[in-house]
C-alpha cells in the first residue's frame, strides 16, 4: 500500500512539474510575453491615456516612459524576483524589461521582452543589493551546475510577468484614473 501511494504521489508531482508555463520566443530568439486583448467597449484614446497613466502613476517607481505616439507606448522597467524557501523568502534578483503597448480601435496588444536578470547579494548591512549592473539575458542556456537555480528563476519570472500582465489588463479595463496630487493647500489658522 505504501508503494502504491508513493507511486501515485510521484506521478502526480511529475505531471504538475511538466505543466509549468514557459515564455514564448520572438522572431529574434528572445523570450517574450505577448497578449492581444479585444476591447470593443473602450475608445482607443482612452486606452492610450490609461496606459500612459499606468506607467507614469501606478508604476512610477519601477518604470520609466521611453516614448509615446498616438497609438503606442514604450517603457522600460524592472521587477524584483523572490526566492522562497518554505515560508521565508528573500529577493534573488531583479528583471529589467521593455514594455511595448500598441492600440487600435477595438483591440490592443502589449508585450514584455528584452528581459535581463541582475542577481542580488547581501551587503555589509544585510540589505539585498544588485551584485552587478550587467544583466544576463533569460534566453541563455545554463551549465549543468546552475540549471536548477536558473529554472527556478525562469519560473518565478514567468509568474511575476503573468501577474503584471493581469494587473495591466485590469488597469486598462477599469475607469479609475489616479489623479496627480496637487500642491498642498495652505491652511490658515486665523480664519475659521
Amino acid at each position: 500500500m505504501k508503494y502504491i501511494i508513493f507511486g501515485l504521489f510521484t506521478i502526480f508531482t511529475v505531471k504538475l512539474s511538466a505543466q509549468q508555463k514557459q515564455f514564448s520566443k520572438s522572431d529574434n530568439g528572445k523570450f517574450i510575453y505577448y497578449q492581444v486583448v479585444d476591447s470593443q467597449l473602450v475608445d482607443k484614446n482612452i486606452l492610450l491615456q490609461r496606459a500612459r497613466s499606468f506607467v507614469d502613476l501606478a508604476y512610477k517607481k519601477s518604470m520609466k516612459l521611453e516614448s509615446s505616439t498616438d497609438s503606442s507606448v514604450l517603457a522600460k522597467g524592472n521587477m524584483v524576483i523572490d526566492k522562497t524557501i518554505l515560508v521565508a523568502g528573500h529577493p534573488s534578483g531583479e528583471i529589467s524589461y521593455n514594455l511595448v503597448f500598441e492600440v487600435r480601435q477595438g483591440k490592443y496588444r502589449f508585450w514584455l521582452t528584452d528581459m535581463l536578470f541582475i542577481p542580488y547579494q547581501r551587503d555589509r548591512y544585510g540589505n539585498f543589493v544588485p551584485a552587478t549592473t550587467i544583466g544576463v539575458p533569460l534566453e541563455r542556456t545554463p551549465g549543468k551546475l546552475g540549471a536548477g537555480a536558473w529554472k527556478d528563476i525562469l519560473n518565478s519570472t514567468y509568474n511575476k510577468v503573468e501577474k503584471f500582465g493581469d494587473e495591466f489588463k485590469k488597469y486598462l479595463a477599469t475607469n479609475r484614473m489616479e489623479k496627480i496630487k496637487n500642491k498642498a493647500e495652505t491652511i490658515s489658522t486665523k480664519k475659521w
